[in-house]
């Protein structure tokens, strides 16, 4: 089997600088790469929100201070290009290339009950 990509995610479960599909404003432009057989998910990705005051009013939205974000809210303020963003899980990619039967196999040092710190 291969991996494949969700796409289309509801704006409402997404993070609030993921910018709106603007054919459908109740989605955001955001996929996800999944590996089969439960390896779950390999890259996260989405477009982010360059626009100052719509990044105010998801942050607001979403029931949170402005104050809180000023440094993410000033990298916007004065301007900003589209521009995306997205993140690899590398002991998963390894542990599904692999065939691990666990993502801890593929962890250079994974928490265990009995191993807290490396």
């Amino acid at each position: 089997e291969a991996p494949f990509f969700v796409y289309g995610y509801p704006k409402g479960i997404k993070a609030f600088y993921m910018k709106e599909d603007p054919e459908d404003p109740r989605k955001v432009l955001a996929a996800d790469m999944l590996a089969p057989e439960g390896y779950g998910e390999i890259i996260g990705g989405s477009q982010r929100e360059d626009d100052y005051n719509k990044l105010v009013q998801r942050i607001l939205e979403e029931g949170m201070k402005p104050e809180d974000y000023e440094w993410y809210l000033d990298l916007r303020k004065y301007g900003s290009v589209p521009h995306s963003g997205f993140g690899l899980g590398l002991e998963r990619l390894v542990a599904w290339v692999l065939n691990l039967d666990h993502v801890r196999w593929a962890t250079l040092f994974p928490r265990t009950p009995s191993r807290l710190y490396p």
